[in-house]
C-alpha cells in the first residue's frame, strides 16, 4: 500500500510536468529512455480491440539517436507530411472563411514549422521515439496512444528529463516510406510520437484553476 508521502510525490511529478521544446547536446543514458518505454508499457489500453491477433505485441516503441542515418530519413519524411498538411489546409481555408477562422492558428503554426525546416522535437532533441498501437474495432488507438505517452511523460518528469510531443507522427501510420522505415506494414499501426532530452532550462510548474473552480457534483 501507498502512503501519504507517495501520493505528495505524485502531485508533484503531475504539476511539474511542462512542455521543454529546447534541449542540450548531452544525451540521457538507453537507461532512462528505456525506464520512459516501461512506464508507457504501463498504460492501459483498448483490449477489447487489439486482443487474439497475431503473435506481435500490440504496443511497439522504435527509437531514432540524435545523427542517426535512421532519424534523418524520418526527418524528411515528416517534413514532407508538415508541407502537404499546410498545403491541403490552405486550400481548403481559402474556400471557407469558417475553417480560416478556426485553424488560422494551426495554419500559422505549420508555416512557421516549414520556415524553420526541422520538425520540433526531430533532429533537435537526443531522442525521438515512435510509438505504434496496433490498429483495431472500434478505432480508439489513439486514445490508447494518449494514455501511454502521459505514462511516459511523467516518467520523463520523474527523471529530470525534458519531454515534446511530436504530433505529426500521428499522421504517418499510412505513409509507406515512414512504416517501412520501422518495419511495419502501412495501416497496421497508428502512430505518435515524442521527444526526450536534458532540457536547457527548468520552466516553472503551469497554472491550473482549483478543482473546485471547474467541478460539479451531480445528484
Amino acid at each position: 500500500m501507498f502512503d501519504e508521502s507517495t501520493g505528495m510525490i505524485l502531485d508533484e511529478i503531475i504539476s511539474s510536468r511542462r512542455t521543454y521544446r529546447m534541449f542540450r547536446m548531452d544525451v540521457p543514458p538507453k537507461e532512462s529512455v528505456s525506464g520512459i518505454i516501461q512506464a508507457g508499457l504501463a498504460a492501459p489500453f483498448a483490449a477489447a480491440t487489439t486482443g487474439g491477433r497475431g503473435n506481435k505485441y500490440f504496443r511497439q516503441f522504435f527509437v531514432f539517436p540524435r545523427d542517426s542515418r535512421g532519424l534523418t530519413i524520418a526527418g524528411g519524411l515528416l517534413m514532407q507530411k508538415i508541407h502537404m498538411m499546410a498545403e491541403d489546409l490552405e486550400k481548403k481555408m481559402k474556400h471557407n472563411p469558417e475553417l480560416r477562422s478556426k485553424a488560422e492558428t494551426f495554419s500559422n503554426r505549420l508555416e512557421m514549422i516549414r520556415k524553420a525546416g526541422v520538425v520540433p522535437g526531430v533532429e533537435t532533441a537526443p531522442w525521438y521515439i515512435v510509438v505504434a498501437e496496433r490498429r483495431g474495432f472500434p478505432p480508439v488507438e489513439q486514445q490508447s496512444l494518449a494514455h501511454c505517452l502521459e505514462n511516459m511523460w511523467l516518467k520523463a518528469t520523474a527523471l529530470n528529463l525534458g519531454f515534446q510531443l511530436v504530433s505529426v507522427t500521428g499522421q504517418m501510420g499510412s505513409d509507406p516510406e515512414f512504416c517501412r522505415l520501422l518495419g511495419i506494414q502501412p495501416d497496421e499501426f497508428e502512430l505518435n510520437g515524442c521527444a526526450v532530452g536534458y532540457y536547457q532550462e527548468q520552466l516553472p510548474p503551469s497554472i491550473r484553476p482549483p478543482a473546485e473552480q471547474v467541478t460539479r457534483w451531480m445528484e
